[in-house]
């Protein structure tokens, strides 16, 4: 099961961080970026009741909806009980990624170090998100990080966008986050409908490459 969601990650490369400051922005987003050819979205839990949203959404069985900033084990079981496929943490919690497992789920723990992603592993992940990776190092460092992990599945997120984004996979990233421009709540919030679809096609346009 997590195999399958790891490799309809690597297919996508581009997940959709969507972290807006109401429900109806952060539904308008998935709207725009589904009908641009977004498939896989990220919800993060900053988003004002988020569940109901993800619940909505993963109702739909096109799409692929996970959970993002998931802060603890309540959150995960409300995020999982929503019908989260997956479920990305700010840092290694081992009951978070022991909840997730048990659902049949994905956890996508947070680690910057290469201590903090043995410490995810040993606690169960099987793929890890690199964060906050533009501040981190960018690039050199998801490719440091590669040398000593070849084969784990790694997931950059913070400050990456489509002008970056092909360095970070050719560094060794397998998928990415991205935010910022491509859910440009500014620009939602302005009804800049083709604002969005623009970002959105450049970063689809990593998808094809």
């Amino acid at each position: 099961m997590t195999h399958e969601l790891i490799a309809e990650f690597r297919r996508a490369r581009v997940v959709p961080v969507v972290r807006t400051a109401s429900a109806a922005h952060a539904r308008t987003a998935v709207e725009w970026l589904r009908e641009a050819g977004f498939r896989i979205f990220e919800i993060t839990m900053t988003v004002p009741d988020s569940p109901a949203l993800m619940r909505e959404l993963a109702a739909d069985p096109e799409l692929l909806v996970g959970a993002g900033t998931v802060p603890d084990v309540e959150a995960a079981r409300a995020c999982l009980d929503a019908g989260a496929r997956f479920l990305v943490t700010p840092w290694v919690d081992p009951a978070v990624i022991a909840t997730t497992r048990e659902a049949g789920a994905l956890p996508l723990p947070g680690t910057m170090t290469p201590t903090e992603i043995r410490a995810a592993v040993a606690a169960g992940a099987e793929a890890v998100k690199i964060f906050p990776a533009a501040s981190a190092g960018g690039p050199g460092h998801v490719k440091a990080l590669r040398a000593v992990f070849p084969r784990l599945p790694f997931c950059p997120t913070g400050g990456v966008d489509a002008s970056n984004a092909p360095d970070y996979l050719e560094a060794g990233a397998d998928f990415v986050g991205m935010g910022g421009k491509l859910v440009d709540e500014k620009r939602i919030a302005a009804g800049d409908k083709a604002a969005i679809l623009r970002a959105a096609r450049d970063a689809l346009g990593l998808m094809q490459a």
